[in-house]
């Protein structure tokens, strides 16, 4: 037996054999195609590597709120009065009040109009959001927060303590700061006539979750504000979790009726529209939807909110299952390919993803 703390012999001898390997191929004169392989092999894990620390240090450290607090001041310079324009959505005695905040952020203000009180989803700029609170006259009594990151969170301490009755809401899995009520998938959070729902919807990190607006009893359409998970034409990122656990959080969306009003964590609208222009060229809704985006944007107008029913046209994350989609991806594993339409799925999830990452840097 190995002595203990020290790798047993064969993972030395093991380790140091791939290590010569890989010093060979990379000064061998004989081996270019081999040599570019492997360097674009290092490479990749290099960037993962380096990525995985920073984003530990971001989430896990004082240095993700120092980095938050400068992206803050740095917004509050460039767009004192918000990124966007932006309307608010009045219904039978309920408003929604997307507040624009940071570079691309939103935050919102639910409203009940006839008991004047108040809940914030993701309120991450305190400043922006109780200049709301004020301009509307309401108590804000509870925050629901999507997940833990910064840009999302990062007014709870400050709006919690200003408003000693209010609520923090939000996953237990997730860290979220100064949380004061955990919430399972499926919870129920009543304020006034506002019924809203937890969905969990991991992914993006491992506790997210979206909110779910119940419209019957104002008897209007129930508005899904989606944080991370779901853009207008887009998805968040899998930064906690696989392809599987992402698309198993989107089909939760996709049970919601078409009808239902999506309110996205950002502004992502045009370019994630040119992305799926790339992926679906010859789709008319999403050409249709991208000129209409347009004309908001030269106007600095908010593109919040689009219906679920229209992702379903054009958003290609919603679409894995679609043949058009997958046959514009071209060969790869089809919905029956293999007899596992999950997995091939998730497959096709994880290139749309990559090709979009890679349409970004161009």
């Amino acid at each position: 037996m190995a002595w203990q703390g020290w790798p047993a012999p064969w993972l030395w001898v093991s380790g140091g054999g791939l290590l010569l390997l890989a010093l060979v191929l990379l000064v061998s004169p004989r081996s270019g195609r081999a040599r570019r392989g492997l360097r674009g092999l290092l490479m990749t894990r290099s960037q993962r590597l380096l990525f995985r620390i920073g984003y530990s240090l971001y989430t896990r450290t004082w240095l993700g709120y120092l980095f938050y607090r400068q992206q803050l001041r740095r917004a509050r310079n460039r767009y004192p009065k918000g990124h966007s324009k932006t309307q608010p959505r009045l219904f039978n005695g309920v408003k929604v009040l997307p507040i624009p905040v940071l570079s691309d952020n939103y935050s919102y203000l639910i409203i009940d109009t006839q008991a004047r009180l108040a809940v914030a989803v993701d309120p991450s700029d305190p400043r922006a959001v109780q200049a709301s609170i004020e301009k509307e006259g309401v108590t804000l009594v509870a925050i629901l927060c999507t997940h833990k990151h910064w840009d999302h969170s990062g007014g709870n301490r400050d709006l919690s303590r200003r408003h000693r009755d209010c609520r923090v809401y939000g996953s237990p899995q997730d860290g979220i700061p100064y949380l004061t009520h955990p919430l399972c998938h499926q919870d129920v959070v009543s304020v006034g006539r506002l019924q809203i729902r937890a969905l969990a919807t991991p992914g993006h990190t491992q506790g997210h979750l979206v909110y779910l607006l119940d419209g019957e009893p104002y008897k209007g359409p129930s508005c899904l504000f989606s944080g991370d998970l779901l853009f207008l034409s887009g998805c968040g990122r899998t930064f906690e979790g696989t392809a599987e656990t992402m698309l198993s959080s989107l089909d939760t969306v996709l049970g919601l009726g078409d009808d239902t009003l999506l309110w996205p964590g950002h502004e992502y609208a045009e370019e994630n529209l040119g992305f799926a222009g790339v992926v679906e060229p010859e789709n008319l809704a999403r050409e249709r939807k991208m000129q209409w985006v347009q004309r908001q944007r030269m106007e600095r107008k908010s593109t919040c909110p689009s219906t679920l029913g229209e992702e379903r046209s054009y958003n290609p994350f919603l679409r894995t299952h679609c043949l058009a989609l997958q046959e514009a991806l071209g060969p790869g594993p089809g919905p029956t390919g293999d007899g596992d339409d999950g997995c091939s799925r998730a497959q096709l999830l994880e290139e749309l993803r990559r090709l979009k990452d890679t349409h970004k840097s161009k």
